[in-house]
């Protein structure tokens, strides 16, 4: 499944806009009116970056970003308005905890840049998130294992820093023996 973006603006012709700009990115788009259509849009569908202007009518973009980290804290915030006071980027910041916080007009090659940028920010996160789990079960099968057959996860290793698999097999003579017919079958 690709991306979606949903930009949320109380003023359609902006999310229009915004959404014509951002018509050749390579991810689906969503637009809603309101922070409460986001958040059943939000309910229904995965979204992956949600970008809100900051003044709108009964819920500000930076309460909803709020509401958004909450119940869906994977998803990146972008803060779009064209009145910024610190107060706002603060209360955005702390509270939503966004990503960035871009002023009205935005730059259409800024605003794109920055969702590509939160992408694959997110895509990074799933990846260590994945990874870290993987690292979690292979520690566990070690472990299980060690505890099955003691001794099995040790490594032996030579004066050189070869690792030794057996050790009447280190013995010089043995060694050289090993390496001859091993040779031997391969040649």
């Amino acid at each position: 499944m690709g991306h979606r973006v949903l930009l949320v603006d109380d003023e359609s012709h902006v999310t229009e806009g915004l959404k014509r700009a951002l018509r050749r990115e390579p991810y689906e788009i969503l637009t809603t009116g309101s922070a409460r259509e986001a958040l059943a849009v939000l309910a229904r569908e995965k979204v992956d970056v949600v970008v809100s202007d900051e003044r709108m009518p009964v819920m500000s973009g930076s309460e909803f970003l709020a509401e958004v980290y909450r119940i869906y804290p994977e998803t990146i915030r972008i803060v779009l308005t064209g009145q910024a006071s610190l107060e706002a980027a603060v209360s955005a910041i702390n509270e939503g905890r966004i990503y960035r916080f871009l002023m009205k007009p935005c730059n259409e090659v800024e605003l794109a840049i920055t969702i590509r940028q939160a992408l694959e920010h997110k895509d990074l996160m799933e990846e260590n998130e994945r990874l870290l789990k993987t690292v979690k079960r292979q520690s566990i099968l070690l472990e299980d294992l060690e505890r099955e057959h003691p001794g099995i996860a040790s490594l032996k290793r030579s004066s050189t820093g070869a690792i030794v698999i057996d050790e009447e097999d280190f013995e010089p003579e043995a060694l050289t023996a090993h390496r001859g017919a091993r040779r031997g079958r391969e040649g």
